[in-house]
């Protein structure tokens, strides 16, 4: 399926999504495409002369979009909010909101925008850190992670040809109580963004016992802890790709009923990094995938990161994603 185009229609054209990075050209460039195809109401926190000297240089109208300027005092409702909410002076408040990218963040947990978009121009440890210590987590959710929405040519299983890949960009090595929370935080990403009734497999070497090892037992505590957590959703493993993905396969692997899970998944939730990372870049060059992301999750409001190579189109794309999961929240 087209995923980039049901995201465009389905965006929220009135989401007021903040952009910290407006002095960089693609930043500049997704923006007012996104604003002229009303995927969403973007504006821009930093420099205003740095802006405005980019929009010209590439002849870019941005008179119609806000810029809040960081190279002014940032006001006095956002320094006594921040210091509040960070539990610093309002001399070190004031300091911080210098950098766009913690006054952006502090105006999307005031709710002045419903969602964030960096990562352009920044590291993604930095758009974590200012989005974990200033918008916050989600109850219940001990660490931020990160999916791929997967949309595989010929692919007709999973939803729609569709499965999110998850954690892939952010945690190395997650203990189980992080893998649980990775995985009870991608379901719900699944039922939010996606509009999808998640099945969650919980991906190892290891097919219910079928090996036994260290690295397996943490994959099976982590499900034991998430059914915990959240019994109503369709969580489960161990399980190794095929068995996740192929019910013959997993009728063959599974003794018994092999669950609402196994042979069907729709989510997989990999182990550590290196599975997730080395997964979803293989998926998209075998299988001329298309990965989108990587998306942030866990907070309490959408804010996402992008990749620092990403292009024009790239950025347009995750706006619209953004801007849709903000119009189903509302």
């Amino acid at each position: 399926m087209d995923l980039l185009s049901f995201f465009k229609k389905s965006a929220w054209p009135r989401c007021r999504l903040v952009l910290p990075e407006g002095e960089d050209e693609r930043i500049l460039s997704a923006a007012r495409k996104s604003k002229d195809k009303k995927i969403a109401d973007p504006f821009f926190v930093g420099n205003r002369k740095n802006i405005e000297k980019t929009a010209r240089k590439l002849k870019i109208k941005i008179s119609d979009m806000t810029i809040v300027d960081t190279s002014e005092n940032p006001g006095k409702k956002y320094v006594k909010a921040y210091a509040k909410a960070r539990k610093v002076s309002e001399k070190l408040a004031e300091k911080m909101l210098s950098n766009p990218l913690y006054l952006a963040a502090l105006m999307v947990s005031m709710g002045e925008a419903d969602g964030m978009v960096a990562g352009a121009a920044t590291s993604s440890a930095d758009v974590i850190t200012a989005a974990e210590g200033i918008v916050g987590l989600k109850k219940g959710v001990s660490v931020p992670s990160s999916f791929f929405i997967m949309d595989i040519p010929g692919y007709e299983a999973g939803k729609d040809g569709l499965l999110l890949f998850a954690d892939s960009s952010v945690n190395v090595d997650p203990s189980p109580g992080e893998l649980a929370d990775i995985a009870i935080t991608t379901a719900h990403t699944a039922k939010e963004l996606m509009k999808w009734t998640p099945r969650v497999a919980m991906l190892s070497f290891s097919t219910k016992g079928s090996a036994i090892h260290p690295r397996v037992d943490k994959v099976i505590k982590a499900t034991k802890t998430a059914n915990k957590k959240a019994p109503k959703l369709n969580i489960d493993g161990e399980f190794q790709g095929d068995s996740a993905l192929v019910e013959s396969t997993a009728k063959k692997k599974i003794r018994g009923n092999i669950g609402k899970v196994a042979g069907k998944a729709n989510v997989l939730i990999f182990p550590d990094l290196d599975s997730g990372n080395i997964s979803y870049k293989l998926v998209q060059v075998l299988a001329g995938a298309s990965a989108y992301g990587p998306l942030l999750q866990g907070f309490r409001k959408p804010v996402s990161d992008l990749s620092r190579g990403a292009k024009t189109e790239d950025i347009v794309g995750v706006i619209a994603i953004v801007s849709s999961w903000a119009g189903r929240k509302k």
